[in-house]
């Protein structure tokens, strides 16, 4: 029988996630479990395993598409007999089959703004059809009008294309009809809409102060996936939260003479011990202390607000990856040991390089540290993880001139800087937490005493 693969909420009550790289083909034999397809939501790549043992029968949605959860990605024949999955409502018993019931992925995922539902299997709302596609001036301009034949129409829509070319297509406004396809079994081809896109300037799309002469000097990147969240959410903080920034150079000279210690101590064997282990450390002594920095502001149904205190840290740390930024946290950090934080660093710091960090490990963030140091920079002026009320940075450490026991030496230096939400953090506690860390880095010894 034909079994249809509905696209799963992986999590975190994402609604939507894009086919980025299908693992099988049609007429490939799978089994429960195998990799069927990788796919890129807001907020991490995820790989989906098969629900069903058979044989691929149709990929119902091209790479480079993005669609709804719980429309139906690919089709599997099998061996089975019965009916095919149908959604299931609230927390439900076993699973339809055998096959479903040793899936682990397929469990009830609770969110606040859909019913409890089967994982992969969920109600489908109308609305949760494909993401419309972007209006393009272009295309518009030349779409059937009154007059236009209606072969015209039909050329467009016979134009063989696989779907990234016709994402391509659209986002450099080519209409595929007009291409001569240079493709086998005359489809067109990637290179057939590159090309023509250097040949058309479509002056609905050249921006007032650009000249069209250097649009073929241009690339045009879209925005979406993990770089479309991180700009709405910076930009729903900037515009929500009141930021103040602070900041402070640190003489670390001890600190770095640690790592050294540590780098060297067997304890610390088969992990990479770096100063940012040591910020970590020094950041949670300040929490511990100012237990105001690692809270969140709240608005009440009822128009009142609450200022919520949290009594753990999740620690976030910013990364830097191939996708852009983001922002997994070690939960609760504070009640780690040093070799406990470094060996979660390792292992957040490589999962986020690998494009591997899953939802639930950006969520729930408390507090968060982003590195700028290792970019060679001094400092800067970061913007809240939205929901959190503080972000440390870290800047570069370098050797300067410093007055140390009344002469000027070469000493490690490096900037400290703590950006916070006003509603939630006055200056004074902003200052006290930014001092009581730059305190630890400059004599670490006083964590034993604070710790």
């Amino acid at each position: 029988m034909r079994r249809e693969f509905r696209l799963p909420d992986v999590g975190e009550g994402l609604t939507e996630a894009e086919i980025v790289t299908w693992k099988v083909k049609v007429g490939d034999t799978v089994r429960v479990n195998d990799v069927l397809v990788e796919i890129e939501t807001a907020k991490s790549l995820v790989e989906l395993p098969s629900p069903f043992a058979g044989a691929v029968d149709q990929l119902l949605v091209g790479e480079g598409e993005t669609v709804a959860v719980g429309t139906p990605i690919i089709a599997v024949q099998t061996a089975e007999a019965g009916d095919d999955p149908q959604p299931t409502s609230s927390v439900a018993g076993p699973a339809s089959s055998p096959a479903l019931a040793a899936v682990p992925a397929l469990a009830s995922v609770p969110t606040p703004d859909r019913e409890p539902v089967l994982v992969g299997y969920g109600p489908r709302d109308a609305a949760l059809a494909r993401r419309p596609r972007r209006r393009d001036p272009v295309a518009d301009l030349r779409s059937p009008v009154a007059g236009t034949s209606a072969a015209a129409t039909v050329s467009a829509v016979r134009a063989l294309a696989k779907p990234p070319v016709r994402k391509l297509a659209r986002d450099l406004g080519v209409d595929l009809a007009t291409l001569r396809p240079s493709g086998a079994g005359g489809i067109v081809t990637r290179q057939d809409v590159e090309a023509a896109a250097s040949r058309t300037v479509a002056p609905q799309r050249v921006p007032a102060l650009v000249a069209a002469g250097d649009l073929d000097r241009q690339t045009r990147v879209p925005v979406k996936g993990v770089r479309r969240m991180t700009a709405e959410a910076m930009v729903a903080s900037a515009f929500t939260a009141p930021h103040v920034t602070e900041w402070v150079q640190v003489d670390v000279t001890r600190t770095m003479k640690l790592v050294a210690r540590l780098r060297a101590d067997p304890e610390f064997a088969g992990v990479k011990v770096s100063p940012l282990l040591l910020v970590i450390r020094a950041v949670l002594l300040g929490v511990r202390r100012n237990p105001g920095m690692n809270a969140s502001f709240e608005t009440l149904p009822d128009g009142g607000a609450e200022i919520v205190l949290k009594h753990y840290v999740n620690l976030g740390i910013a990364a830097a990856t191939p996708r852009g930024l983001v922002v997994p946290n070690i939960k609760d950090a504070d009640r780690m040991g040093l070799r406990e934080l470094a060996d979660a660093l390792m292992t957040l710091t490589a999962t986020a390089r690998e494009g591997r960090t899953s939802p639930a490990d950006q969520s729930g963030g408390t507090i968060t540290i982003t590195n700028v140091g290792v970019f060679g920079v001094d400092g800067g002026t970061p913007i809240l993880n939205p929901g959190e009320a503080a972000i440390v940075c870290f800047g570069q450490v370098r050797q300067l001139p410093w007055v140390h026991k009344g002469k000027v030496r070469p000493r490690w230096v490096t900037q400290l800087t703590v950006s916070f939400d006003h509603r939630l953090v006055d200056g004074d506690l902003g200052g006290r937490f930014l001092a009581d860390v730059a305190a630890v880095l400059e004599d670490p010894s006083r964590a034993l005493v604070w710790g």
